[in-house]
This record gives structure tokens, C-alpha cells and sequence, in this order.
């Protein structure tokens, strides 16, 4: 698959984030496409199986070619309740369950979703069998996971035949404050993975709004990303700007997945990376992160 730099992130429309408008939230989809964007993610997980039902009436607008869709298995919700499944049974249901909501009769891509909350051993031994399979079937077209953690992602391509894992979904690993990603992508091109990086915002925290109340992130870290959010309030150049531009810099990285229902907002990402970054603004920034470059935390 070549994929555009910018990805859309399908969650926003599962109103993760806030709440949303769903015809706006639409027309956002439709903003990416017309803008230049192929590649979309999204998830059952997101919104427990909203951003994918608002996504699926979106997508017959759209003609099949101008797009490739990736979605998830593994991480469900009801009723506010989140739910994790990573047994083969459930994860060859989900895809079928998943190409109903979004009318569609193809994945693209079909990713093992957060696998830190899995028995690594069973994703290993039993859900990517079941997603191979979908794939030799025809049903889907590549297969990958997701995580936080990189050495998870590690850990699984190492444990199963060459070829099973096509890409790797990464979040909040190649920002302004965190390029961990950075020291991994020898190994993924030495296994032929490609590499999807996700959340050049940091899940709120490179924003001038500030992150949302669930934010994991400990109290130093928010509190110097806001200093360097604050410092770029002052420039006139938001940190928004800076962050997407650092997120798609290194060419590496097949594409970096933003959210937004939002169309306005869509618009003005895939703006930010067609200007070129202002390399002494990207340098006082990383100052003010300081000792809080590279502090993470454990995923939610």
C-alpha cells in the first residue's frame, strides 16, 4: 500500500475526544479525501462501535479506489464498559461485524488492536493465525498490530513466521516530546514491517486546549508540554503546527495518523505539512521539554 504522509484517525468519530456532530464528522471524511489523504484507521474499540458506524455511512460516498481502510480486532466496549477478546472465534467475527458497519466487502489492513492488554502468547499462537487466514482467503489484504509499547510490538514479530506481521500502528512514540519510534525503525525495515505512527498531538498533550481529564501522562511532562504550548501561543505559530510537521518529518515513517471530526480542522493539518518547519522554534521547543523528552506512560 502507498499510503499518504497524513493518515485520518477514525476515532474523533466515535466522539472519544468530545462530542460530535455526526454530519460534521462526515464531511470531515470527505475533507481528507478531497485533500490528498488514502489511508484510513479506525477501530470497533472507538466510540464501542460508533466511529466505525459513522465511518460506514461516509465511506459508500466515497469510491473504494481513493481510500484503503484498516480497522481492529481485539478491543471492544458496550455501555461504557470496555471489553478486551483476542480468541481466533472473536477475531474472525469482528472483521465480518466490522465490514457490515462500514459497508464495505474488503479490509485493507486488519490490525491486532493494543496488544499490551493481550496474552502476547495467544495473539501469537491465535489471533494472527486467524487474521492470516482471513488474508489467504481474500477477505483482507495485509495484516498488522498495535501498541503503545514498541517492545511489545517487538516481541510478537519475533515470535511468529516472517511475513505474518505487514505494519506496525505506534501512538505518541514520534512527537516533539517522544521519538522513542526513532530507535526501532532499523529493526521494522529489517523485518519488512512498515511503520504507522499515530497521535502527533500526544493525545492532547502538544495542544493548545490542553489535554482531556483522562490523559495518562504524569504532572511534569503536562506541565512542560504546556510551557512549550504557551511559548508557541507567543510566536503565532500554534504548537499544533509544529507538532504535525515534526510527526511526518522523517521519511521513514509511512504516515502519521491524526484525529479530527472536524473537517476545518482536517483541512488545517494537511496545510501545516505542505509549509516547511521553523527549525529554531522545533530547537527552543525540545529545550523546554528538557528532561521530560522521552517520559511515557502505560497505555489505558
Amino acid at each position: 500500500m502507498k499510503v499518504s504522509e497524513l493518515s485520518f484517525g477514525a476515532s474523533s468519530l466515535g466522539s472519544v475526544f468530545r462530542d460530535t456532530k455526526e454530519s460534521e464528522a462526515i464531511d470531515a471524511v470527505y475533507a481528507a479525501i478531497d485533500n490528498g489523504i488514502n489511508f484510513i484507521d479506525v477501530s470497533p474499540y472507538y466510540g464501542h462501535y460508533k466511529a466505525e458506524t459513522v465511518l460506514g455511512k461516509a465511506l459508500p460516498g466515497i469510491p473504494r479506489d481513493k481510500y484503503y481502510l484498516s480497522t481492529k480486532v481485539g478491543r471492544y466496549g458496550k455501555d461504557g464498559v470496555n471489553s478486551w477478546d483476542y480468541s481466533a472465534r472473536r477475531a474472525v467475527e469482528s472483521v465480518y461485524e466490522s465490514m457490515e458497519r462500514l459497508h464495505i466487502d474488503f479490509i485493507d489492513l486488519i490490525n491486532v488492536h493494543d496488544i499490551e492488554f493481550a496474552d502476547l502468547e495467544q495473539v501469537v499462537a491465535e489471533t494472527l493465525p486467524a487474521l492470516v487466514e482471513l488474508r489467504d482467503k481474500g477477505v483482507v489484504g495485509h495484516v498488522g498490530i498495535t501498541d503503545l509499547q514498541l517492545e511489545n510490538l517487538v516481541w510478537v514479530i519475533d515470535h511468529v513466521p516472517a511475513g505474518t506481521v505487514e505494519s506496525v500502528l505506534n501512538f505518541c512514540h514520534y512527537t516533539l516530546n517522544d521519538d522513542k519510534l526513532a530507535d526501532f525503525l532499523d529493526y521494522f525495515e529489517g523485518k519488512g514491517v512498515g511503520v504507522i505512527n499515530a497521535s502527533p498531538l500526544s493525545m492532547g498533550l502538544l495542544s493548545q486546549r490542553g489535554i482531556p481529564a483522562w490523559h495518562p501522562a504524569p504532572e511534569p511532562l503536562v506541565t512542560a508540554c504546556a510551557r512549550a504550548a504557551g511559548y508557541c501561543r507567543e510566536k503565532g505559530y500554534p504548537i499544533e503546527k509544529l507538532a504535525v510537521q515534526f510527526s511526518v518529518s522523517n521519511p521513514r515513517i509511512a504516515s502519521t495518523l491524526f484525529s479530527s471530526a472536524n473537517p476545518e480542522n482536517v483541512v488545517r493539518n494537511i496545510r501545516f505539512v505542505e509549509e516547511p518547519i521553523d527549525p529554531v522554534l522545533l530547537k527552543e521547543v525540545m529545550e523546554i521539554i528538557g528532561d521530560q523528552k522521552r517520559v511515557s506512560w502505560k497505555n489505558t
